[in-house]
């Protein structure tokens, strides 16, 4: 958020705040309401007073605009959130985090001594994939090994399906799992 940004919302949410406790005092009758017409229309009626109440309605009505109308998202810092825009002769491609999560799940479910896997994509500015996995080994696996062939596997997965070089590949085993025997009826 940039700084207008920020103060637009710090501003707008004091004048909320103080229109919502005079209200209230008003309602709760703590403040008699003849008294609160009087000083509005002093600050109407007297001429100093006016113009800097209409020169702090000018400034508030643009900022407002401004927050309205003028956000300081672009559509590409949104679509970097949601993924990666691939663009080509043909058209143009939104690769969410979620297909390239898909993706690597997929790679990773395919190796026997994994059992459970949790993955999340960052995707910066650049275009740059960084995919960080969680999961669950059997305590056969050689964990060392495994984490290479995954992190091979994966780059080259993703470079295959969707044309994307992966930045990283950040593998935390999580916890050995115990292999559950299947039961036997005899």
């Amino acid at each position: 958020m940039k700084f207008l940004d920020k103060f637009n919302l710090v501003l707008f949410s004091i004048i909320i705040l103080i229109i919502s406790l005079v209200i209230c005092i008003l309602t709760f009758g703590w403040l008699n309401i003849d008294l609160a017409l009087d000083g509005i229309t002093f600050l109407v009626q007297d001429s100093v007073a006016s113009n800097i109440m209409l020169g702090i309605s000018i400034v508030l009505i643009l900022l407002a605009v401004k927050s309205i109308f003028f956000n300081s998202f672009s559509k590409e810092k949104m679509e970097n959130k949601e993924g990666i825009l691939l663009e080509n002769d043909n058209g143009k491609l939104l690769v969410s985090r979620d297909t390239i999560e898909s993706l690597t799940n997929a790679v990773v479910r395919s190796f026997e001594s994994a059992e459970n896997v949790m993955t999340k994509v960052e995707v910066d500015s650049e275009s740059h994939v960084k995919i960080y996995i969680t999961l669950f080994v059997y305590p056969d696996a050689v964990i060392k090994e495994l984490s290479n062939k995954l992190q091979t596997n994966v780059k080259d997965t993703i470079k295959k399906s969707l044309d994307l070089d992966v930045t990283e590949v950040n593998i935390r085993i999580k916890n050995v799992s115990v292999k559950k025997e299947p039961n036997i009826k005899e």
